[in-house]
Parts: structure tokens; sequence; C-alpha cells
């Protein structure tokens, strides 16, 4: 109730207002005043004052028209006044001018009313338009909001009690909207977590502070079969002073969001898992630890077991077909569970696949095969594996049975397994197992072909080079052929003629390249070195013949070579260098030197720029052959492998294999990265 203040009461100061704070008048002020018979204000409430800015003590006891009224409008004002000191009400829109001077516009009801003499007089009741508007655009947004808007609100009191909700919220929950009032929540929907819920809200009454977006995921007689999950947000509602009159709810159902959120991470998880299986299959050309890093990357991330098996025609290609049909071999397994009975899982196992199983129908047709309960067993057909069998018929859940198919060629099979605690394997798992396995596949096609290739290599090689070297007039000899660990054999060889009069041919060579190719055009020029050393061709002309063969066999082929010949009796070497590094000597007084002469052009290339250099080998003198696999790395550069090479050759008068022995160990003291030879020659001392 607002308090007004007449004339005839004149106190010191303006008594304070009564009931200022009303609800009405917090959400529309209204101001009052009165007017007497001669229109004169003889009261004045304080939403006056707040409306239009007078304190009573400025209007009390003078004319209204005067001041209240523009100056357009107070003709218009003394009509009014007129027709409702003769008994009618008057309402309508009237501008009123603020003590600041600006209108204010007004919905007013002026009504008869005695002025404090009995005589006729006017009650004015005022609201400003523009707060009328107002209120009337936030009730109708609010009812639009709560009939209209798809998310689910609710308003609750301070007891935590409905006190309205709209349709959406009721859908939600699968209970109407009449059958939410005066109930908490979890009286409403128990199986969402409510009592959780109902400690955030008491939360947001206690501090005055919104809480947003907190999940709940739970069954609603909505849907009772499937979990949904929803985004609540609480906020308290305030009034003007502050005090909390309860809080309201809104609602969002993100349960399609969530879905297609967890597929989005599953998919970016199977494109990574992709990526890392580019990068972590095939670092290596082996084909057992091809076989692990496949394990690895599908256990345990996309499975829970793995077995890796070829089939042993594939590996063994050159055995007997009767012995090898329908053998398969494990390369690699990985069954984490500590529980299972693994012991049969070693790398290296054989087995025969059974007749009309799904292993002899995935190898046959090359198709992959998810395996049901029965089938799973079957998984591990070795007869030995009884507790492994029942293991499986216990705790897997689903497996895949995937060949493993490289260039049209079914090479064995992979089995994945999930333990029945885990989810199934589903579309999508199943479509990222295939694509993992079709990749592994030709990795380990790729290393199963340079093992072939490696070990034909490696046996034309040894068939082409001197496993025993001769014994020769003047001369010690010892040689080594170390092929590289990690590269394809190559062409490097070496070898020691024994020509007429007492002489001996050295010669050492690298052809360009590696692998099959590289022997056998090796093996050639071997042959042709030999033909040539037994006719007494010199050196240099040796060489310009070699070059010749070289381009015979082809543009792109090209060898390095040095050829020497020594003569015991004259204790002198003749040699001629084909692009190839320079042979280093040793003498039994410590000097080491490496040859000065031109080093000639490679062979294949045409240069034919062969030159011939003399030099003498006295008694416990040594002649150092090599290629260039020896002083070269990664590391190091020519001349500090030169100077390895050299301080190797301290104290020549050692026994020669254990020199050959230190040099290779103090030039490569890992693994070699490319093929190495070297000959060592030592004159006789007597």
């Amino acid at each position: 109730m607002d308090t007004f203040q007449s004339p005839s009461e004149t106190p010191e100061r303006p008594p304070a207002a009564v009931g200022y704070a009303g609800v009405l008048r917090e959400l529309l002020p209204i101001a009052l005043w009165r007017e007497d018979t001669e229109g004169r204000v003889v009261e004045w409430s304080l939403a006056a004052q707040d409306l239009l800015g007078y304190r009573p003590e400025e209007l009390l006891g003078r004319l209204a028209t005067p001041v209240l009224a523009p100056e357009g409008n107070r003709e218009l004002a003394d009509q009014l006044t007129r027709r409702v000191q003769s008994g009618e009400t008057v309402v309508g829109t009237l501008p009123v001018r603020h003590r600041d001077g600006h209108d204010v516009t007004m919905e007013m009801w002026i009504v008869p009313a005695v002025d404090p003499r009995g005589r006729p007089g006017a009650m004015l009741i005022a609201v400003e338009t523009s707060e009328v508007l107002r209120m009337r655009d936030s009730l109708a947004a609010l009812q639009s909001l709560f009939t209209q808007s798809p998310i689910g609100l609710g308003t609750l009191g301070p007891d935590l009690r409905f006190l309205r909700v709209n349709d959406a919220l009721a859908r939600m929950n699968g209970v109407s909207a009449d059958e939410h009032l005066g109930k908490r929540l979890t009286e409403v929907v128990p199986g969402v977590n409510a009592a959780a819920l109902e400690a955030t809200m008491r939360q947001v009454l206690e501090r005055g502070e919104a809480v947003v977006d907190v999940r709940r995921t739970g069954r609603t007689p909505a849907d009772p079969d499937h979990d949904r999950t929803w985004s609540c947000s609480y906020a308290p509602l305030l009034d003007g002073s502050g005090r909390r009159l309860g809080l309201i709810a809104s609602l969002i159902d993100i349960t399609e969001g969530q879905r297609a959120l967890v597929e989005a991470e599953r998919a970016r998880r199977r494109f990574a898992l992709l990526a890392e299986a580019g990068t972590r299959i095939g670092t290596t050309l082996d084909l057992r630890q091809t076989a692990e890093e496949v394990v690895q990357v599908l256990v345990p991330q996309l499975a829970d077991s793995a077995d890796v098996q070829m089939l042993e025609a594939v590996l063994e290609p050159d055995e007997a077909g009767a012995s090898t049909h329908g053998l398969l071999r494990r390369l690699a397994a990985a069954f984490p569970d500590p529980a299972a009975p693994t012991a049969l899982l070693t790398a290296g196992q054989t087995f025969q696949i059974p007749l009309g199983t799904v292993y002899e129908q995935v190898i046959t047709e090359g198709r992959p095969m998810n395996l049901y309960q029965s089938d799973i067993p079957a998984l591990f057909p070795d007869p030995r594996a009884g507790a492994l069998r029942t293991y499986l018929a216990s705790s897997i859940g689903s497996a895949r049975l995937v060949p493993l198919v490289a260039r049209g060629k079914v090479l064995g099979a992979v089995a994945v397994t999930r333990i029945r605690e885990r989810e199934p394997f589903d579309e999508q798992d199943t479509v990222l197992v295939d694509e993992l396995v079709a990749r592994a596949a030709l990795n380990i096609d790729n290393a199963r072909l340079y093992t072939t290739q490696r070990e034909a290599a490696l046996t034309l090689q040894r068939s082409l080079t001197n496993s025993a070297l001769p014994k020769v007039d003047g001369l010690e000899l010892t040689g080594r052929y170390l092929p590289a660990s990690d590269h394809d054999v190559g062409g490097d060889w070496f070898d020691v003629i024994a020509l007429p009069e007492g002489r001996t041919g050295l010669v050492i060579g690298d052809v360009m390249g590696h692998g099959i190719h590289a022997a056998a055009v090796m093996g050639q020029l071997r042959t042709a070195v030999r033909t040539l050393a037994r006719h007494g061709v010199p050196p240099a002309e040796l060489l310009r013949s070699l070059d010749a063969v070289v381009a015979d066999l082809g543009e792109d082929e090209m060898a390095t070579c040095v050829y020497a010949v020594h003569d015991p009796v004259s204790e002198r070497v003749l040699i001629a260098r084909a692009g190839h590094p320079p042979p280093a000597v040793a003498t039994a007084d410590g000097a080491i030197t490496f040859l000065e002469g031109p080093p000639g052009t490679p062979l294949g290339t045409g240069g034919q720029d062969f030159r011939t250099e003399e030099l003498r080998l006295p008694p416990g003198s040594l002649l150092v052959l090599y290629t260039d696999g020896l002083i070269e790395a990664r590391d190091r550069d020519l001349d500090e492998g030169m100077d390895l090479l050299a301080q190797a050759l301290l104290h020549v008068e050692r026994p020669l294999t254990q020199l050959c022995d230190d040099i290779l160990e103090r030039l490569l003291p890992g693994a070699p990265g490319d093929d190495v030879a070297v000959l060592l020659a030592r004159t006789s001392l007597t």
C-alpha cells in the first residue's frame, strides 16, 4: 500500500513510506495522488515521487495542472477535471511532465473523490505506459516459453517442490504436468539420480548462483527401456530485494548428441589407430617382428587377444608340397588375460587346419568371418589345447577370423577375440580389424619376400665367394664378407687367383645395388675377372675389359673394383683401380699409407680411365683391400673412416685373422649399414 502526505499534515520532514516494497509495487509501480475541488494537490504518494521525480513538499498545496500537465494538454486536463468532479470516471493515456521537464506517458484512471473539506475532488491512479508494455511482453514471453519451448522447464519452490512444469518437461519425464505439482524430483523420477540433482538445486538456493550443464543419465517412464542423457541447468528465482523465491530448472535431451559425440570419438580413435598402424607395422623387414607389431597394434586397443599365423607352404615354398599342405605356423600371439592357459601360444608352433572348420573356410575362400560361441574354440584346433578351448568357450564373447591376403594370395590368418565383459565386435569394429589386417598382410608379405630374396641372395653370394682362400707363394691371406643387417645382401666380393710364374691376382669389387640381381652381376664380374686374369691380362687392361662387360649388362649397371697382381720374386705389386677406395699398405716398421695413384672411373660409366700403380711390398708388409662399407657410416665421413682403419693396422705382426677381426670390430662396432668385404694379404718374412 502507498503512503500519502496531505497539506494538513505539516511535519518537518516527509514521513517514511509504509508498505513500500509490496509484490505489486515491485512488479508495476503505481503512482497515486489526489486533487481538491480547486485542482490543488492534497496527497502525493512515494510511488508518484519515484515515477515523476517530485517530492511531496514540492507539490502539496500547488495547482496540479500547471505543474504536471504539458502546456498543450492543460485545457484538456481542466476539462477532464470538471467531468470527474461531476461524477464521471475517466480512463486514458496521457502525458505527465516529469520534474526534469520530459513527458512521461502514463495509463491513468481518474475517479471522483471528495477532498478533505467534503467537496468534489479527484483521485488519480497512474502507471508508466512503458512499464505496462514491458510487463505485458514479459508475461507473454514467459507464457510462450513455457508452452512452446522444446526445452524442459520447471519452477520449484524453496522446498524443491514443483510449482509449474511445461509440456516438454512432462514428456521427458513421462509424467503429466499436473502430477509434478507439489512433488519433489525424487518422487517424480527417482531413476535419474534425483538425489544428486536435488543436492545441486540446494546449492543453487544457498549460494544464489546458477549451475549450468549438469549431466544426468537414466531412465524415465517416457522411455523405460533405454538410458537417456540430459543437460540440466538451474538458476535461482529472486525478488527485488534479493529474497530467494525458489529456482527455475531447464533440461535439454542431449542423448542423440552424446551418441554422435561417442561415434565421432570412436571414429577419431579408429583413424588414430590406422595412423598408428602405418607407423608401427612394418618398421623392419623381419617377418616375425612384423607379426609382433601387428599383435601390438591390435591388443588391447581393439581386441583382447590376437593370433597371427602363416601357411607353412608360403613360408617354406621349397619344401615338399604334401608335408606343408594345410599347415599353419604361429608367428606371434598375445593373450594378456592372466586366466588364459597360453602355454601353447608360443611363436614357431605349427598345427594342421582341421577339415570342415571355419579355419578351412576362411583360408580357402579368403573371406573373414565372425565366430559365434560354438565356433570360438575352433580357433585353437591343436589337440593339446583342451584347456585353452575350455577357457575360450567360457570367457570369450566375440571373435573374428580374418585371412591374411596380399597380392591376391592367402598367406595365413589373424584371429582376434574379446572377452565377455567387453562389448562384442560391431560392424565398425570388424571393418577396422579387416583394414588393419589387410595393411598388415602387405607388410608381412613384403617381409616374407624380403626374407626369401635375402636368403636366395645370400646363398648365391656364398656360392660365388670363396669360403677358403687358396695357398699362394709369398702371401698369407684372410678375408671377410659381412652382409648388411638392415638392407638386402649386395654385390660386394673379393677373390684370390693363382697365376702363372708364382704370381697372385687379388681382386675386390662392389656392384651397385642390392639383392639377387646385384649378387648375380657380381657373379658375372667375378667369372670375367678370373678368365681375364688367367690369360695374363695386365690390371689396367683387365679393368677396361671389365668395363665393357658391365656396359653390356645394361646402362644402369655400375661397379667399382681393384685388381692387383703380386710377384713374390720382385716383391712388387701392380694395382689398378676403377672408382674404388684406395688400398692401405702397412709395413713392418709401422708405416701406414693409402695409395695415392689415380682412382679411375667406375665400371660401366664408359670412362676407360684406368692406370696402373706399382709399389714394393717388403717382407712383413700388409696390403688391405676393402669396400666402402668398411669406412663409410652415417656418423662419420671417409677421412674419419680411413683414420680409424690406419689405427687398426698398427702392429701388423699380429695373427692375420686376429688383425682382420680387430679391424672389423674397430670400424663396425654395431651392425654394418652396408655390405662389407675385406681382403688382407701379408708378405712372407722368408
